[in-house]
């Protein structure tokens, strides 16, 4: 009986299937696509995608305009108060000294040029140009005084120094007593620097045009000529300083002073 029965339901879903298989509609609908449907709806907004790689910079951009100042700072401490009055007097001390040595270097180094001399005198050019009163002071503070050619012999020697130094003129020690009477008389208008008269000697030049002479024209200048001719004191020129021979030391040299 259980055999019977199994064997009657095996029919039975063999039949089935056969008849399902052979229907031609259910064959043709599984296999023709439905028409097109309407688009749904947006869908959400994705998560973020990762970071790209970095551009290339952009260009400069214009320079912009300047800030506000800025609020000003807190006061600061107050300085210590230094006692400097003797590192002053140190520093001052220590400037003269240096002026004396600069000096006193100089003068060695005109010295190292040549000088020349007559029985009686040594004559230093000085090549520093300056005006009467300040080549006057020079030569006196080194133990001389500006040259003063006293004799024929004298004048031409300062003349030919002059000539071989390479130069034309130079300031001596002559000046007029009386500045409002210049003349080339002698020995009652001019003077030396130390104020004693002239000698009987002069050079004047006779080519010199005394109405033609400035009223500041009261100094003397040495030609390379071996005249002499007016000029303005303040005119700065090189000048002869004059050392006489009897201010030696034993077996020395003159005695200058550098200082």
């Amino acid at each position: 009986m259980a055999r019977l029965t199994t064997r009657f339901f095996v029919f039975c879903v063999t039949a089935a299937f056969t008849h399902v298989s052979s229907t031609p509609e259910v064959c043709r609908n599984s296999l023709i696509p439905g028409a097109k449907g309407d688009q749904g709806e947006i869908g959400y907004e994705g998560d973020e995608g990762r970071m790209g790689k970095n551009g290339p910079p952009g260009h400069p951009g214009e320079k912009g305009d300047p800030g506000l100042n800025g609020p000003a700072g807190l006061k600061g401490k107050a300085g210590t108060t230094c006692d400097c009055g003797k590192y002053r007097r140190v520093i001052g001390q220590m400037d003269i000294k240096m002026g004396k040595l600069r000096n006193a270097v100089k003068f060695v180094k005109n010295i190292m040029l040549g000088l020349t001399e007559s029985d009686e005198h040594y004559y230093l050019l000085v090549k520093e140009a300056k005006r009467f009163k300040e080549a006057s002071m020079h030569c006196k503070l080194r133990g001389g005084t500006l040259a003063m050619p006293n004799n024929i012999n004298s004048n031409r020697l300062m003349a030919e120094y002059v000539n071989q130094s390479g130069f034309t003129r130079v300031y001596i020690g002559v000046q007029p007593i009386k500045p409002d009477m210049i003349t080339h008389d002698g020995r009652n208008i001019s003077q030396d620097a130390d104020s004693s008269p002239l000698q009987s000697f002069a050079a004047w030049s006779q080519d010199e045009d005394l109405s033609q002479l400035s009223p500041n024209a009261t100094c003397v200048e040495l030609l390379s000529t071996g005249t002499w001719s007016h000029v303005e004191c303040d005119t700065a020129m090189f000048f002869i300083c004059e050392f006489t021979k009897s201010r030696t030391r034993r077996g020395g040299g003159p005695l200058f002073s550098a200082s």
